[in-house]
């Protein structure tokens, strides 16, 4: 696998595929954890970025260094890498050509990555990951907020839309909200506890229990399931309540 990233990161390095290349210093490969659960995606490098070739060390990279230590996550422990590739000029937004032919090296990453969960940082990011999994994404940027934090099950992976960091250094008023969605992100490094011994594993082995409650629960965001809520203060509940803390009297024949 490093000799894969290495392979590609290269390619990046000397990408000459469209205008960006005549205003960049750096194109920037992605870095982190080749082992990773989850790889953040965020638009694209800032100047700090551009002028070092490393990800996340300007101001929006501090601000999200601040999210991690409130979540106490390293770095070290995801992958991280950008849509597009080269500093876009004035921090003017993507165009729909750069999209298409730098996407094409985020598609290598996340296929040599294969993290279990995909979250992409802010709008742009968001859209493609989206439409890369047939996922529908409102244009209307509000709306776009209201999915960032929420969990989506595709076939091959988990999506978790995140607003960019860039977001704190404006709004000072969302750093609570962005503080839970982030921590989603440590919560999905890995499995429930409880899950071993739970019965909704015993159901899914039997094949009577669908997929989404054990990728969105027991291996997703577990600390919203109802069923841990209640191991963790010792209280009994049957087997056959679900992680949303309904009722699902048929698994009881299992």
């Amino acid at each position: 696998m490093n000799k894969k990233i290495e392979n590609l990161n290269k390619e990046i390095e000397k990408c000459a595929n469209c205008r960006l290349k005549e205003s960049r210093i750096n194109a920037l490969p992605g870095e982190g954890n080749l082992n990773a659960k989850v790889i953040l995606i965020a638009q694209s490098p800032g100047k700090e970025e551009n002028k070092k070739g490393k990800m996340f060390i300007g101001p929006t990279g501090r601000v999200l260094d601040d999210l991690f230590k409130e979540i106490k996550l390293k770095r070290n422990e995801i992958y991280m890498t950008n849509l597009i590739k080269c500093m876009l000029p004035n921090y003017r937004t993507p165009k729909q050509d750069e999209i298409d032919i730098c996407s094409q090296y985020l598609d290598k990453e996340i296929e040599i990555i294969n993290p279990d969960t995909i979250a992409p940082l802010g709008y742009y990011s968001t859209r493609y990951i989206f439409g890369k999994y047939s996922l529908s994404i409102p244009e209307d940027r509000n709306e776009f907020r209201e999915l960032c934090g929420r969990i989506f099950l595709t076939p091959e992976r988990k999506i978790l839309p995140l607003l960019h960091p860039t977001t704190l250094l404006f709004i000072k008023n969302v750093k609570d909200r962005m503080i839970e969605d982030y921590s989603k992100i440590k919560t999905l490094l890995k499995d429930c506890k409880w899950y071993p011994s739970c019965p909704m594993k015993r159901f899914y082995e039997k094949k009577v229990l669908d997929r989404k409650w054990i990728e969105l629960y027991c291996k997703g965001d577990w600390l919203s399931c109802v069923r841990y809520a209640l191991e963790e203060r010792g209280e009994p509940h049957p087997d056959w309540m679900l992680p949303d803390g309904s009722l699902d009297k048929k698994l009881s024949n299992y």
